[in-house]
């Protein structure tokens, strides 16, 4: 039993609520760990900043995932 549709993963619109929930996730996570940093050991600041930085990656992979979906559909619509 194999997918025969030629689609991919952009096309199916998994990764636009997938990468959103992952970015919401590592921002909560870097917002419940600012305070052990700011009152903590100065190495305790990479976490929650290393929290953010992947957010930011998600929002990004999800905006180029949007970007590639009204690409095809503006594509679909010129044929």
């Amino acid at each position: 039993m194999s997918d025969e549709s030629e689609g991919s993963a952009f096309d199916e619109g998994y990764v636009v609520p997938i990468a959103g929930l992952l970015a919401f996730m590592f921002a909560l996570m870097a917002g419940l760990t600012a305070q052990r940093a700011l009152s903590g050991d100065p190495a305790d600041v990479a976490v929650p900043v290393g929290f953010g930085a992947v957010a930011v990656i998600a929002l990004r992979i999800r905006m180029k995932a949007i970007a590639a979906r009204s690409g095809d559909d503006e594509e679909a619509s010129e044929e």
